[in-house]
């Protein structure tokens, strides 16, 4: 009888141990998906996009991490900072100055190749970038910009689209983003 009261005591920790790490799987993969944007390019921002507003309309909680090159989609084109040295001058002078800027990652066609873009999405009713973010703003969709990036880059904060859901972290904050989301991205 003694063994018997042992082996149900054994399972009976056992089973708590099992619920333990279910409610720990449970609480690390949450309903929420990790992107890590790097590229700077229209076709992949707008990807990037489509991707979070149909998660976010799910109720997926998103959140996107923009770093190296994708960091020119959240350049504001009326805002300039000061004080930047001469690289930090070059670069943004040689990148594309906001969203509405970008080129296409293929078929750029010196330029034509986005507007060629921007036209039929208009026309077949496909929101505009400008509208996707404006959207995702009122989705509760979290913005990570990249604070490394942006020192090599030599971008400031002060000329960053402003943001309701925008803060600024490094790689190990999309590191924890990413484990506790259900799915983890990279564009």
């Amino acid at each position: 009888m003694q063994d018997l009261e042992a082996q149900i005591a054994e399972l009976q920790s056992q089973i708590e141990t099992l619920q333990e790490k279910v409610s720990d799987l449970e609480n690390t993969n949450r309903d929420q998906l990790s992107i890590a944007i790097v590229s700077g390019d229209m076709d992949k921002i707008l990807a990037a996009m489509i991707i979070s507003l149909a998660a976010a309309a799910m109720d997926t909680k998103v959140k996107l991490f923009f770093s190296f090159w994708a960091l020119s989609a959240l350049r504001d084109p009326k805002k300039t900072a000061q004080g930047k040295d001469f690289i930090s001058k070059m670069f943004g002078f040689m990148l594309p100055k906001g969203k509405n800027k970008l080129g296409l990652s293929k078929m750029n066609m010196a330029g034509m190749g986005p507007q060629m873009m921007k036209h039929i999405m208009k026309k077949k009713n496909v929101m505009s970038l400008d509208e996707m973010f404006k959207q995702a703003a009122e989705l509760d969709i979290d913005i990570i910009v990249c604070e490394m990036s942006m020192d090599l880059m030599g971008f400031k904060k002060e000329e960053i689209i402003d943001y309701p859901h925008l803060s600024y972290g490094g790689a190990a904050t999309f590191a924890v983003d990413a484990g506790q989301s259900g799915a983890q991205w990279f564009i």
